[in-house]
């Protein structure tokens, strides 16, 4: 897909660029070229430099060498950046950040209008256009702080454009937003840049939007692994992944023993492992992988194409620029001896929870079971009430009804019994960061009670196991992002606890810190067989889980596995398909309003590309193909993802709500 305008003088022109922090490094030779009209992205995990070199070009950081040019000016001085930036919006990191917490929403946005000196009309057009177009008109006299965190998000974006910058800047604008409030917001992003004719450079720590994007470049530490569209990039690292499922579950462990000591790149989801091989034959690289398992027998097994995060690791291997990998002592090799925990059933039982703040109901008549040993995901949108359900079953909240049990303990009146068989790591606080990493752990000890011979042996399975030797003495905030989240799940583990409890764990975490943190989860549950309640908002890791419950407005609506969630779904929806044309995302757009007008609601845009469900496919193509008449045209069947099935359920729940809420009226 080529950009628009390729022939214009780029909208963003830098050539190497360099950016330090004292010894620590941002950029480190950046090359880039944005073309104007194009969605272009920025990919890489915490600290890979993508903040540093988009503030550079929204002139509010200087860089220390090379050469920059936005808009065909040079960019080398406070002066000079004053130029472009009445051209420009900047979106910054975070959940409302550039926002206004106890404004409402037309507040937050008359404010921006004003700092931009739009005038009256201008403003009155632009601000009911935007609302419109972001569904946010019915919440225009809401504060901002009461918004959920995908519609902070779209408020950001709207002040963000209300002056019709040429080029806007968004850093990381859906980390932390739930799949379906991400997808709306993409839509959204892609309607308006093409109405206007608006450039977008836009950073993000998820590998599966790079769909979203004209072109990218993948970054880490500071340089540019690779740039070009993301299919081309697919083929910078060629392989396969073999996907398998042993034919009894207890030979998991040794199969991904054995397969480990062949290929380093290796995951588990759920009941499937998945191997990255470096071989683009399919027959060749299931070989390969077989003859690793002599003794395993295999109930399944497909060759799948790899995708972005696998092609990124495949890279940082290639390249030798991943960390060597940590000795993998656990607590089986330390002085203290792996426990592997009874089964006495149930770990956790939810029965009929409810909490109410006021007149709001977080939480409604939930209840749910989860086995010894069982990876158990809770999912749900922005304020579906996962994080109200774990500090009710934890202790720290008081249920309004209901009664909850948790290894063993009514956690109505067993407080301390509770916490001393559980680990808990929450969303907002697990550390103290003024601490460091030996102190946090010391400290976590002596909250447990552990004897000076246990705290020594623990300390040393954490700094093992979160790969922390060589940062005994660093501060916790001085960490990155993903050692921090293991140094904080190794303070939860500290004791020993039959049960785990991990609030959005890994938001903000890079792809390699998430890989290594589901690593030592798959260990835990299937060695030490230790229960895991996670609620998380990545839908790939929702496929670590071996049974997943998904929440909305507080209560219950879906509860299988994830393979079972998936068949439910294609049983109400039908076949999930691909539609790839030989034009660009602006052609994609304008079918995407053709499909949508037609019947099609399914239809989702990603980059130049349609996804949609077919409830009938052979009708259902054939219809496609007379609607849309697009010489070229071609449609591929593709496997449901977790977010497919969480957009599916949520958007079919937030329609019946709608309508529900129309009849009442």
């Amino acid at each position: 897909m080529q950009p628009a305008a390729t022939n214009s003088t780029p909208v963003v022109l830098a050539r190497a660029l360099m950016k330090s922090y004292g010894d620590s490094i941002a950029m480190d030779g950046i090359d880039l070229q944005v073309e104007a009209g194009e969605i272009y992205g920025l990919i890489g995990p915490d600290g890979a430099g993508k903040s540093s070199l988009l503030k550079s070009v929204a002139g509010v950081l200087a860089h220390d060498v090379g050469e920059l040019q936005v808009f065909g000016t040079l960019i080398n001085s406070e002066k000079s950046s004053e130029l472009i930036k009445d051209r420009i919006g900047l979106m910054p990191q975070g959940l409302g950040q550039n926002l206004y917490g106890d404004l409402s929403v037309e507040e937050n946005i008359d404010y921006f209008g004003g700092l931009r000196l739009l005038s009256k009309t201008e403003l009155s057009e632009r601000k009911e256009t935007l609302l419109r177009s972001t569904r946010l008109e019915r919440f225009r006299d809401r504060p901002m702080k009461n918004l959920s965190g995908g519609m902070k998000q779209k408020l950001g974006l709207v002040c963000t454009l209300i002056h019709e910058p040429q080029l806007v800047i968004l850093d990381e604008p859906t980390t932390g937003v739930d799949p379906v409030s991400r997808r709306e917001f993409w839509s959204i992003l892609a309607r308006l840049l093409k109405e206007k004719g608006i450039t977008a450079l836009v950073s993000t720590a998820y590998m599966d939007e790079a769909s979203r994007f004209h072109r990218v470049s993948l970054m880490h530490a500071g340089k540019i692994l690779a740039s070009g569209e993301p299919e081309q990039i697919k083929t910078l690292a060629a392989g396969s992944v073999v996907s398998m499922v042993c034919s009894k579950a207890e030979q998991q462990i040794a199969a991904v023993h054995q397969l480990s000591q062949q290929f380093p790149q290796m995951e588990v989801l759920g009941q499937d492992i998945r191997v990255f091989v470096d071989e683009t034959d399919a027959a060749k690289a299931s070989a390969q992988v077989y003859l690793c398992l002599p003794d395993v027998a295999i109930s399944h097994s497909e060759v799948l194409e790899p995708e972005l995060e696998d092609v990124f690791i495949a890279l940082l291997r290639k390249r030798q620029l991943l960390n060597s990998k940590v000795t993998e002592k656990n607590a089986a090799s330390n002085d203290l001896p792996a426990q592997r925990h009874a089964d006495h059933g149930l770990a956790i039982e939810a029965e009929n929870l409810s909490r109410i703040f006021g007149a709001f109901k977080a939480v409604d008549d939930l209840s749910f079971r989860v086995p010894q040993g069982e990876i158990f995901g809770l999912l749900g949108a922005n304020g579906a009430g996962k994080s109200t359900v774990i500090k009710m079953l934890t202790g720290i909240l008081s249920p309004s009804s209901g009664k909850g049990r948790v290894a063993g303990a009514d956690m109505r009146d067993a407080g301390r019994q509770i916490r001393e068989r559980i680990g808990y790591m929450s969303q907002a606080f697990s550390l103290y960061l003024d601490l460091s990493v030996l102190e946090n752990i010391r400290l976590y000890a002596g909250i447990y009670g552990l004897t000076r011979q246990e705290t020594t042996a623990r300390m040393d399975w954490i700094l093992d196991m979160a790969g922390l030797r060589p940062f005994g003495s660093a501060l916790a905030a001085s960490l990155p992002m993903g050692l921090r989240q293991r140094l904080a799940l190794g303070c939860a583990l500290i004791h020993r606890p039959q049960v785990l409890f991990l609030d959005e764990p890994t938001s903000g975490v890079d792809p390699l810190g998430r890989r290594a943190f589901w690593e030592v989860l798959f260990k835990l549950a299937r060695e030490e067989n230790v229960t895991i309640l996670v609620t998380t908002h990545y839908m790939s890791e929702a496929e670590h889980c071996d049974h997943i419950a998904l929440m909305y407005a507080g209560r219950i609506v879906a509860d299988a596995s994830p393979d079972q969630l998936k068949a439910d779904v294609e049983a109400q929806a039908g076949k999930l398909y691909e539609l790839k044309t030989a034009g660009d995302a602006n052609q994609a757009q304008a079918m995407l309003e053709v499909l949508h007008k037609n019947g099609f609601s399914t239809a989702a845009l990603f980059g130049s590309r349609i996804h949609l469900m077919l409830p009938e496919p052979e009708q259902d193509l054939l219809r496609l193909h007379a609607l849309l008449q697009t010489p070229d045209m071609q449609f591929q069947q593709k496997r449901l993802s977790m977010e497919d099935v969480f957009v599916h359920i949520v958007t079919r729940l937030e329609a019946e709500d709608a309508k529900a809420r129309g009849e009442q009226a």
